[in-house]
């Protein structure tokens, strides 16, 4: 897509988002339920307690939320450090966050540190994992790039070969239509159909390649539930809905999503009048082979918005490969994990980032500092680095979108008030409780700030949301 295209892109994205914030405030004074206008996803972070699995959003009974969100330029006074500290010190002395927490904010213009406390040591940083991931692949790939799924001619006449492009979204035949637009196994069968049939070809062999990605397909670090709950699949270089066997629920995965998608694939070719051989297998496209057909994923930087928004594993997992490939390392785990610190040492970013066992956050070896989100986020915001501008736009709105949305965020008498004014990323696993994102303060002075606790007893999430609530209102 060009860059006047992402741009206005983006410009719809602002206006969708205070849109959101209207139908909010409309349902402040009526009582209408904004979940009857929503129902994406559930988060797919594994939760310390089981979640409720409802999409809905509870009505908003506190506010008002537009009289506190004026058009500002994020340059207004800073916050007085003395009372921020003595509020922040306060909420993270509450014994649900645990022993072990590091916080931080930052101006987002200067970079300077307004609060600081266990900043620069590297904790479990859960799904927040997926900010330096995708910080990783605007930088390495640009945010226009599209992931190509494609089909190409076997080595002998009749044969042709599925071409996995590392793209988990590619959505299957009975797939609906999301937003961002999938690529569509059907588009591609139809439109390989046409050029067989151009070809005088009406019966083919079908055999699927998975080799772009390396490596296994887990990492050390995962619990052995992940897969079986839902939470991710298999990571591959060829699957459908993400390995969904219905495209509508996490659960189940199925055990081989290349055959499985390759299997539909070829079913949608039969329908297309191709005639394709009972056995299809794994085999290897030869290089420069001749293309067929080929779709083509959305634009990395709505890719990306989608992964922080939904916090989708699955595309995490893939985007850490692709930048592996993009440096030149093998496109696995370890390879991945390589070529995001190279990645983010040219930024100047790396500090902090001590490990990345995986993409998605999943694994209890990742290990990042509330000072290496919180930078990142700052450059996101920044018009010196305009590639990573949709790590910002894709952080959820407290109490309106993704993980912030689920309604169990920002519902306490201490948060509920700043509804609408933090975008901040979530992070959970059992005893980890993560959030990072970027708030406006009352005086107009944009920051960004991590807080990260990954010794919690139960739940630390109603002590996150209190204290990014104090950032937003310092």
């Amino acid at each position: 897509m060009a860059r006047h295209d992402r741009l206005v892109m983006l410009v719809t994205l602002a206006m969708l988002q205070v849109l959101t914030i209207v139908i909010g405030v409309y349902a402040m004074t009526t009582g209408f339920s904004l979940g009857a206008l929503t129902g994406g996803p559930s988060p797919t972070e594994p939760t310390a307690s089981p979640p409720d699995g409802s999409p809905s959003i509870p009505v908003i009974t506190s506010g008002p939320v537009l009289a506190q969100l004026p058009v500002r330029s994020g340059d207004g006074p800073l916050p007085t450090k003395g009372t921020l500290t003595q509020q922040l010190t306060r909420a993270l002395g509450d014994k649900a966050i645990g022993d072990r927490v590091g916080a931080v904010v930052l101006d987002a213009a200067t970079g300077e540190r307004i609060f600081a406390s266990g900043a620069d040591t590297a904790v479990t940083p859960a799904s927040t994992t997926k900010i330096v991931i995708c910080a990783a692949a605007l930088a390495a790939l640009g945010p226009d790039t599209r992931l190509s799924t494609k089909v190409v001619q076997g080595a002998r006449p009749g044969t042709v070969i599925l071409v996995g492009g590392g793209d988990p979204l590619l959505a299957g035949p009975s797939a609906k239509a999301t937003y961002p637009k999938q690529a569509g196994l059907a588009t591609l069968a139809a439109r390989t159909a046409a050029t067989l049939k151009s070809q005088g070809v009406k019966k083919v062999t079908l055999s699927y390649d998975t080799s772009l990605f390396a490596g296994p397909s887990t990492p050390q670090g995962w619990k052995s539930s992940y897969i079986p709950d839902g939470n991710v699949a298999t990571v591959h270089a060829l699957a459908m809905d993400e390995g969904r066997q219905n495209p509508r629920y996490n659960a189940p995965r199925v055990p081989d999503p290349p055959q499985y998608a390759a299997a539909a694939f070829a079913r949608l070719l039969d329908k297309e009048g191709i005639a394709v051989s009972k056995s299809v297998r794994a085999g290897k496209a030869a290089a420069g082979a001749p293309e067929l057909a080929k779709v083509d994923s959305a634009p990395l930087y709505s890719l990306v918005e989608h992964t922080l928004t939904q916090s989708d594993n699955d595309y995490a997992e893939a985007l850490m490969r692709h930048v592996a490939i993009k440096e030149g390392q093998e496109a696995s785990f370890a390879g991945g994990e390589k070529a995001v610190i190279a990645v983010l040492q040219r930024l100047g970013a790396a500090q902090g980032v001590s490990s990345l066992s995986d993409g998605s956050g999943l694994s209890i070896r990742n290990r990042i500092s509330p000072y290496a989100l919180a930078k990142i986020i700052a450059m996101a915001g920044s018009p010196n680095y305009p590639d990573l501008h949709a790590i910002a736009s894709g952080m959820p709105i407290a109490g309106f979108s993704g993980t912030l949305g689920n309604g169990r965020r920002f519902v306490a008498s201490d948060s509920k008030g700043q509804v609408g004014l933090v975008r901040a990323k979530t992070g959970t696993l059992n005893n980890v409780n993560t959030l990072a994102g970027l708030a406006t303060t009352k005086d107009g002075r944009l920051v960004t700030f991590a807080f990260m606790a990954d010794q919690v007893p139960v739940n630390a999430e109603p002590v996150l949301d209190r204290l990014a609530a104090i950032v937003a209102r310092s």
